[in-house]
């Protein structure tokens, strides 16, 4: 096995924490409208207890179904990292379950998402600390390796940077370059307006303006037939 898939990189630069702080309670679909609607990953990858999460990636490149590198990772992460754990959707040998997560919440990281399996599941799902996987199996992990820590790696479809930030709610995980945080949050803003507008709208005079739809038909050339009997 090349040394290049046994690299452990300790440390990375992360965004300012006052920043990421301003991120805490944005949801994930606005900030996917800020960028292009594409900024989340695989929908698969939930949440298993409802627990909102915000932080800078610390990432786990593994072996399918093989922790070992997780365990030096709960070393070398600091509080508020999320452990994103790179597990090729792995769905029969769970990476993690509750002397991890038990762990990583003691530390005060920030959460982890794992595009993989756990177990221990009425545990987790129980827990405060945020947890984002695809599956679950009792069974456990091999911990030999190989793997990388700290380097860029793909999960969800997306290609995730140490340091970039990591958000996750209800509706899934996206992920923020830190070059784009402050105009996200400058956009976010603009959103958040202009939705409570459309939602003010409806409460008090049940309208929602559709006019910029039907302007999108005329301009698509789309016709309307008053009755069709078939």
């Amino acid at each position: 096995m090349s040394a290049n898939n046994r690299k452990i990189i300790k440390d990375f630069p992360r965004p300012e924490k006052s920043l990421i702080n301003e991120f805490e309670n944005i949801q994930t679909a606005n900030i996917g409208d800020c960028l292009d609607r594409d900024a989340a990953l695989y929908s698969n990858i939930k949440t298993i207890n409802n627990k909102n999460l915000v932080g800078p990636a610390f990432t786990i490149d593994i072996s399918d179904g093989d922790n070992l590198l997780v365990y030096i990772a709960l070393d070398l992460a600091k509080e508020g990292d999320v452990l994103v754990i790179s597990g090729g959707n792995y769905k029969e040998r769970a990476i993690l379950g509750e002397i991890i997560a038990k762990y990583a919440e003691k530390k005060n990281l920030g959460g982890i998402v794992l595009d993989g399996c756990l177990r221990d599941y009425e545990v987790l799902s129980n827990m405060d600390f945020p947890i984002f996987a695809t599956s679950i199996s009792p069974n456990g992990p091999y911990k030999n390796g190989p793997g990388k820590i700290n380097t860029p790696i793909s999960i969800g479809g997306k290609m995730v940077t140490p340091g970039d930030l990591i958000i996750g709610d209800s509706d899934g995980v996206v992920v923020v370059s830190p070059k784009d945080m402050n105009d996200i949050l400058k956009k976010v803003n603009e959103i958040s307006i202009y939705e409570e507008k459309l939602l003010k709208n409806i409460e008090e005079n049940n309208v929602l303006d559709i006019r910029w739809a039907y302007d999108k038909l005329e301009k698509e050339n789309y016709y309307f037939i008053d009755y069709q009997n078939y």
